[in-house]
């Protein structure tokens, strides 16, 4: 059962057809505002809970809507382990998806028209490589509302937050995508031992992140030596289009890679 967020239900997760033979989407045609209101009522589906989430929309070749007899599905991966949240244009997960071929992972998009233009373009990259991308997918949806409704308890090992809207004003603050608050939903949808990945260009909000990541009890920073080892941490600042605009303008960037734990009383 899925419940419908607002009077419309667009922006479903139907399947689509990649066009013009795989040819990859042009930006020009899916201008979208930098951010949206995410405290604002939108319209679009909402799985009831993480069993009612169909994952042969998003990734049919491991979850076919109906196999009809024919080639057998290769076994499924144990469940999506990595969310990109707020994924903008999905270059993180382009980047990901052949580092960790065999990990379902999910980009979370509030726009519809970015959302729109991420879905054409895994389509287009799995029309013109065949047996690759088949690993990543979107979904549009406000994730600072409806993460519980996508994700288990313990279910994912990886979450990130790349360039998210600082949200200036103070007033403003309780719409930033890291909040003590949220951190708990995080917490809660993370396995021990997942890693929460965050970067912005911006000073202050990276010193918000990082310090409601240092006050929460259910994470700890990654250590400086693990962070140079880990071979995700170059596509934070380098797989985006946002990062790449960063580093045209000679732009400063500021992460914080924090690891969850666990607690004798969990």
């Amino acid at each position: 059962m899925t419940r419908t967020n607002g009077a419309s239900g667009g922006g479903g997760q139907q399947q689509q057809q990649p066009s013009a033979a795989g040819k990859l989407p042009r930006k020009r045609f899916y201008r979208a505002r930098a951010h949206s209101n995410p405290l604002s009522d939108s319209h679009f589906p909402v799985p009831v809970s993480p069993d009612e989430v169909d994952l042969s929309q998003h990734y049919p070749r491991y979850f076919p809507a109906d196999n009809g007899g024919g080639e057998e599905a290769p076994p499924p991966p144990p469940r999506i382990r990595f969310a990109d949240v707020g994924c903008g244009f999905g270059g993180l997960l382009v980047g990901l998806s052949p580092l960790f071929p065999g990990t379902l992972m999910i980009g979370m998009e509030l726009r519809d028209k970015v959302t729109e233009y991420v879905k054409e373009r895994i389509l287009a990259l799995r029309a013109s490589n065949p047996g690759q991308y088949d690993n990543i997918s979107v979904v549009r949806t406000n994730s600072m509302k409806y993460i519980p409704n996508y994700f288990r308890k313990a279910q994912l090992t990886k979450m990130f937050f790349l360039f998210p809207d600082p949200h200036f004003k103070e007033k403003n603050h309780r719409r930033r995508v890291i909040s003590m608050q949220l951190l708990d939903e995080y917490a809660y949808v993370m396995e021990v031992g997942g890693i929460i990945y965050t970067i912005t260009d911006v000073e202050e909000l990276g010193e918000w992140m990082r310090s409601c990541l240092e006050k929460h009890p259910l994470f700890e920073a990654v250590p400086d030596e693990e962070i140079k080892a880990d071979p995700v941490v170059k596509l934070l600042s380098t797989a985006t289009e946002e990062s790449q605009k960063v580093a045209r303008n000679g732009g400063q960037t500021f992460h914080a890679i924090f690891r969850r734990i666990s607690l004798q009383e969990e």
